[in-house]
């Protein structure tokens, strides 16, 4: 009897660690397909990203963390001709999820500030080193600003956004 208690038990956590997924996967997809200003998306993303890792895993936000690029792309957020950028954002999504889950029992606002800059880091080189090497002219200069102090002002507001929701959810 106390296996089907604990079975049952197991499966309503599974729903709703699959409900939130579900959830923050509509919010990572249909926001910026609806909102093209990154100061709006870029800190919800980024919210959805941490909240996910908290609520359902890193592994589970790291699969999210390849939605929103893809998205961003074909909705025009993104434009085309920075589509070899894609796969550097999801690297660097991962990046977030991977610091800020792997430093849990630090001072949450370090774990944040140590998560976006090493997102903010990674997708800078990856613009000086490796785009400029495909890009150029105001391409290039649209997407150094793009991937540069932005990233790391979104992820820590993303961060900040949650703060409240991960506390309540701690306790």
């Amino acid at each position: 009897m106390k296996s089907l208690k604990i079975s049952a038990q197991v499966l309503t956590l599974r729903k709703t660690k699959l409900l939130v997924f579900g959830v923050l996967l509509a919010i990572s997809i249909i926001l910026p397909a609806f909102i093209h200003v990154q100061w709006i998306t870029g800190p919800i993303i980024n919210a959805s990203l941490l909240l996910a890792t908290v609520l359902v895993g890193p592994m589970e936000a790291m699969l999210l963390g390849l939605m929103p690029s893809a998205v961003a792309l074909s909705t025009g957020l993104l434009p085309f001709a920075l589509a070899p950028m894609v796969p550097f954002i999801m690297i660097a999504n991962a990046i977030l999820i991977a610091v800020f889950y792997y430093s849990d029992g630090q001072n949450y606002f370090l774990r944040i500030g140590i998560a976006a800059l090493l997102k903010f880091a990674f997708l800078h080189f990856s613009v000086v080193l490796v785009m400029s090497t495909m890009l150029e002219g105001t391409i290039l200069s649209k997407l150094a600003v793009m991937m540069s102090w932005p990233q790391f002002i979104t992820a820590v507001i993303g961060g900040i956004i949650i703060y409240p929701i991960i506390k309540s959810y701690a306790r």
